[in-house]
């Protein structure tokens, strides 16, 4: 991977995460607006996307979801399986 493929990644990166962490964010404030929601599957989405970092420190910041243990189990398996991956990528990259 040239220079600039590792930051697009980390571009990224930085914006799946920032998207997840503000979609814990906005639907907790519209749990306590008794508002309309997000559905679980849009909080998983940037999860999934490689976002899992973002979504589980928003889960934590604004103790939102965490009653459900797909979400407290799920998303830092995710951030578990994400970073291995990464990992893997950097490690072949940079020694492979």
């Amino acid at each position: 991977m040239t220079k600039e493929l590792w930051q697009m990644l980390l571009l990224y990166l930085l914006l799946v995460n920032l998207w997840a962490f503000c979609a814990m964010g906005m639907d907790k404030r519209r749990a306590k607006r008794e508002a309309w929601r997000l559905s679980e599957k849009a909080l998983f989405l940037p999860a999934v996307l490689f976002g899992a970092l973002g979504g589980t420190l928003g889960m934590k910041v604004f103790h939102h979801k965490t009653r459900h243990w797909y979400f407290r189990f799920g998303f830092p398996l995710l951030l578990i399986i994400q970073l291995a991956a990464l990992g893997w990528l950097a490690w072949r990259y940079f020694v492979g």
